[in-house]
């Protein structure tokens, strides 16, 4: 199973890059999240914000694979127990990459490597499209989409 989308982006891979990793680009691009992490390859990382939880819900966790700024994030990524029991075996690998085409950005975002009968493959096919339509948004205008 592998899921690929690709996006042009009127923005420099730079201002990409922001709102993909900082705290005020994830917070308007990933439902309110914020990455928590060194982002040192073997190193942890965490999406925490609003959710069944409260506001310090953990979404997804794992470890990050790459971290070439403003060119490629990557990680393994795990749904938290907040959603799944056997959180741990459930596993798929994430890569963002980035790529000046004339004076746009193009992100391509690869999400593969799902283990067998992965339950959040279905949502992920669905979400990503938001995530990635609210990052183009939001690098070029600084809003984010409302989608309600």
């Amino acid at each position: 199973m592998r899921l690929k989308y690709e996006f042009y982006i009127d923005a420099q891979p730079e201002d990409v890059w922001d709102t993909l990793v900082t705290p005020e680009g994830t917070r308007k691009t990933f439902f309110g999240c914020v990455i928590r992490s060194t982002f040192k390859e073997g190193d942890s990382f965490e999406y925490v914000g609003p959710g069944q939880d409260g506001d310090e819900t953990i979404h997804v966790y794992g470890k990050i694979l790459t971290y070439e700024p403003n060119k490629v994030l990557s990680y393994l990524e795990h749904p938290s127990s907040t959603y799944h029991a056997n959180h741990e075996e459930l596993e798929s690998r994430v890569t963002f990459s980035l790529e000046t085409v004339g004076t746009c950005t193009k992100l391509t975002l690869v999400n593969d490597q799902w283990t067998d009968n992965h339950p959040a493959y279905e949502n992920a096919e669905q979400h990503w499209w938001m995530i990635l339509s609210n990052i183009k948004t939001v690098t070029e205008t600084g809003r984010a989409l409302n989608f309600g």
